[in-house]
């Protein structure tokens, strides 16, 4: 009875189509061999080389001839085009691999008495049945080359020696390293002293930040939810102003309003009697400067978010308290507080992994400055991104830049996730309907 299935699916894996061709459906099974010539044609000149390519990222440098420069391997384009490479070999074995199940699978319904579909009717049944599966491949081929390739690339550099001035193509050529730039970032003094000072100051910003700027969001949203308060809409569209307004502008006017000379803070500073603060040059007042500045921007997004909040909180729900003869205080420890909190856990979670790349607020104010001494290519209040721009752009370091980039993900990673499957808003997720 498996006469047909065992033989589909043997011609299909000898050769695309021929399965199809066997099942009678010559169009769909021509349209396999073409796409097995084209990646015949592909792949017999481009595979071999990116193979080559990705083990050893070039093997000609660039050489000085009789007065003239010889251009050798770019092994950086070398990169790029062996993983553009692999990818379509994976995408080549994912179409070979639903051809032979194509195959078995018609030849099946050939065994139990169903007539194949047509070329026209296959069409008719993925508009009607496969709609979404089809139209999203487009996209997800366009992901998988523009958002994952850039992602893998980035990743292999860091296990690259591909850093100024050594290793720069296409002068010079790089190299494979393993983990080893990794260790110097941890264990080098030069880099670990650097390392861990930025990490354990991008922990404390991110804490911080996200912990201000959310409870001072939750106390001004419930100020003004109070009752008695008069002129609800003015004070939420003042408090608003500092969001509504680009963070770009916003963040230059406060660098400006901190600068230790000429800056308005000092100079009310001085008409009250107080002397002036180093706000943006010394260490310990840029970092409170910062996270002062940060929650003018945030604590806006936060009250906004928590007034929605309240307005979804059950009436009768305090009305129960207040019949057990709660006070305020135990009213809002015991409702308003828990609902808040689960309801918005998950955003608070997102706000902790954004506050930990919040690149905007730590360049547009203080460009990682003021710097310090004894580190490398950072200033007091870089953050792990921050830092990471510098060694990038500035630096021209590629493969310690793409170890920090790995590091700030795996620790953004594993914390949203922990966090998030412990929060009840994941564990209880069908509380709230």
């Amino acid at each position: 009875m498996d006469r047909y299935r065992n033989k589909a699916t043997i011609l299909s894996l000898i050769s695309m189509g021929l399965g199809q061709i066997y099942n009678r459906q010559f169009i769909k099974g021509f349209v396999y061999l073409l796409i097995e010539a084209y990646a015949i044609i592909y792949f017999s000149s481009n595979l071999g080389r990116s193979l080559w390519g990705i083990v050893t990222l070039g093997d000609t440098p660039r050489m000085r001839v009789n007065g003239k420069w010889i251009d050798g391997d770019h092994s950086i384009f070398i990169l790029i085009q062996s993983l553009i490479t692999i990818l379509l070999l994976i995408i080549f074995v994912i179409i070979y691999i639903m051809n032979v199940r194509d195959a078995r699978k018609t030849a099946e319904k050939r065994e139990n008495g169903i007539q194949p579909n047509s070329f026209k009717q296959s069409i008719r049944y993925v508009l009607d049945y496969k709609f979404a599966q089809a139209f999203l491949t487009l996209p997800a081929i366009g992901i998988l080359f523009f958002t994952v390739m850039p992602i893998i690339f980035m990743v292999m550099l860091a296990f690259t020696n591909y850093s100024a001035p050594n290793h720069i193509p296409p002068a010079k050529l790089i190299d494979w390293v393993g983990f080893d730039t990794f260790r110097d970032l941890i264990s080098l003094k030069t880099w670990s002293h650097t390392f861990y000072g930025v990490l354990t100051w991008t922990i404390i910003w991110a804490v911080l930040s996200t912990v201000t700027t959310y409870f001072g969001g939750l106390l001004v949203a419930l100020l003004i939810n109070q009752k008695g308060i008069k002129f609800k809409g003015l004070w939420r569209t003042i408090l608003i102003i500092p969001y509504a307004i680009p963070q770009l502008i916003s963040l230059l006017v406060m660098r400006n309003m901190f600068n230790g000379q000429f800056g308005p803070v000092n100079q009310y500073l001085g008409y009250f009697g107080f002397g002036q603060l180093p706000w943006l040059t010394d260490p310990f007042w840029a970092k409170v400067t910062v996270i002062v500045v940060n929650m003018w921007v945030g604590i806006p997004v936060s009250m906004i978010l928590i007034m929605g909040v309240l307005t979804t909180i059950p009436r009768d729900m305090y009305e129960a308290a207040e019949v057990d003869g709660a006070s305020n205080y135990q009213k809002f420890r015991i409702v308003t507080l828990p609902m808040i909190l689960f309801t918005t856990a998950p955003t608070l979670i997102a706000q902790f992994a954004g506050n930990i790349n919040n690149f905007n607020a730590i360049f547009l104010l203080t460009s990682g400055n003021p710097v310090v001494g004894d580190y490398q290519y950072a200033g007091a209040t870089d953050l792990l991104v921050t830092w990471l721009y510098k060694l990038t752009l500035d630096q021209n370091k590629y493969n310690m830049a793409s170890a920090v980039g790995i590091i700030i993900f795996l620790i953004i990673a594993s914390f949203s996730i922990y966090n998030y499957r412990r929060t009840k808003s994941f564990k209880e997720e069908d509380m709230i309907q």
